[in-house]
């Protein structure tokens, strides 16, 4: 953000929401009735799910459906809270009241099975910006900027920044498969990539803003990062996906970032800081749609999904600044050896 980039940041909050599964609609008495009777009947009204009462599950494979249509369907649980949450949805306006939250969850409208449509086309987009930004990157440093004898690049932290960009699609990419499927196993990959996101950019944000170039230093500072994070990211996945304590490392990565970057952008002479600072305050402000939280607008719109709308241009910027800083840093080591030259 502050730059840790801002993927430092807004990653820090997915990790944030969806702390707290347990909402208000779950205790509603009559979606919980709903929900119990749909399970057995396998009918909400006169919408009915054939699933609910199939059994091919434990069939041959050749005579299950498709796994497109498995993931579509959702399976009986999945079809019946949906359903059993848009009819209950349905009384409550008609009484004037507002929507509630399902299992931690606003009453999102789906659309070809998806179920929080928004947030999965703006983190497509946000992969798409971070795939554009890292492939403009890698043109800038190959195809413009001069190289050494050896063809590779003078600046000095290309490989940690083809790693982060890979990661940061990495992280996206999970994003919009978890607002597809909310499912146990999809939750676990999208924080898991968040947070092995949210550690490399610490690990990047220390060595770039006190300009660490010494390979043992490198190590040095790597290396406890990665044992910790990698240690957690087994944790949250093979021993308690604890909510409570993944808020608190995520949080933690988070601000050390925020810290180091707005201290390196406040004492450098970076041509480009000000783009630093760019993201650093709309970061800032785009946090509040997360803080000030409100149901989804027409059903697709809510805080969240327009959050993942707002980082979109932040990341074109926070990729402009890294093709900045391998121009500025090339330039400077280009004229440090002239002169040694002379």
């Amino acid at each position: 953000m502050a730059v840790r980039y801002w993927t430092a940041l807004f990653l820090v909050l997915p990790c944030l929401f969806t702390f707290s599964t347990a909402s208000a609609g779950d205790a509603d008495p009559s979606y919980r009735s709903c929900v119990s009777e749909c399970e057995v009947s396998g009918c909400v009204g006169q919408e009915c799910f054939p699933q609910c009462n199939s059994s091919s599950s434990g069939a041959p494979w050749y005579i299950q459906e498709p796994l497109y249509l498995q993931w579509k369907k959702g399976g009986c649980q999945g079809d019946c809270r949906y359903q059993c949450m848009v009819n209950r949805e349905r009384e409550r306006e008609t009484l004037g009241q507002s929507p509630i939250k399902y299992h931690g969850k606003w009453p999102f409208k789906r659309v070809l099975g998806i179920q929080e449509p928004a947030s999965v086309v703006f983190s497509v987009l946000n992969l798409a910006m971070h795939f554009h930004g890292w492939l403009s990157f890698f043109i800038t440093l190959y195809y413009k900027l001069p190289l050494k004898q050896d063809r590779t690049a003078y600046y000095e932290y290309v490989g940690l920044w083809h790693i982060y960009g890979l990661l940061s699609m990495n992280s996206w990419f999970w994003s919009a498969v978890f607002h597809s499927r909310d499912v146990d196993l999809t939750e676990r990959l999208d924080y898991s990539s968040a947070v092995a996101v949210l550690g490399f950019s610490l690990i990047l944000a220390i060595l770039r803003t006190f300009d660490v170039r010494v390979e043992a230093a490198r190590v040095m500072v790597s290396a406890p990062i990665l044992a910790f994070v990698t240690t957690h990211i087994l944790y949250i996945n093979f021993y308690k996906l604890d909510y409570g304590w993944n808020m608190i490392v995520c949080v933690a990565m988070g601000v050390s970032q925020l810290l180091l970057w707005a201290r390196w952008a406040a004492v450098s002479s970076h041509p480009s800081n000000w783009k630093l600072w760019v993201v650093v305050i709309a970061g800032g402000l785009a946090m509040l749609l997360e803080i000030y939280d409100f149901p989804p607008y027409e059903g697709y719109f809510d805080a969240h999904s327009i959050w993942h709308a707002a980082t979109i241009p932040l990341t074109v910027l926070w990729w402009s600044f890294i093709r900045d800083d391998a121009e500025f840093r090339t330039s400077s080591l280009l004229k440090k050896s002239k002169t040694k030259a002379k």
